[in-house]
């Protein structure tokens, strides 16, 4: 996507957060921090669940996503992994362990959600620098 409309308005950057909203605590977070990034307008939250049934106007949407970042709490990756399966190869990817958030020890806390969150935006920022 070009950075300037032929209108000479700046278009707005799609920017889409999965999260893998797993049964475990850090699922919990992942799922609350991708919601805090879409209050505050950081990302648009979707479905994974939907990116994995291949819902159409959802895959189209995540198709011409300017950016796109998955959110998992635990090994097994399973937003990272579904985004692959659907022929998505370009993310940014927090993976809360790497934050030190470990299932089965980790509160479902505003501390814990705004650290996954905060490093969330940071990758995207980073990947947008990247883009540039």
């Amino acid at each position: 996507m070009s950075d300037q409309c032929s209108c000479g308005c700046t278009p707005v950057k799609v920017k889409m957060v999965f999260a893998c909203s797993g049964a475990s605590d850090v699922g919990g977070v992942t799922d609350q921090a991708a919601r805090k990034l879409s209050r505050e307008k950081t990302a648009s939250m979707s479905c994974i669940a939907a990116v994995a049934a291949e819902i159409p106007d959802i895959m189209k949407k995540v198709q011409a996503a300017d950016q796109i970042i998955a959110l998992d709490g635990c090994d097994h990756e399973c937003a990272a992994a579904i985004l692959r399966k659907g022929g998505i190869d370009t993310f940014a990817h927090v993976r809360l362990k790497e934050l030190g958030l470990e299932k089965g020890k980790t509160p479902v806390t505003e501390e814990t959600i705004a650290k996954a969150a905060c490093a969330a935006a940071e990758a995207l920022e980073r990947q947008a620098e990247r883009m540039a």
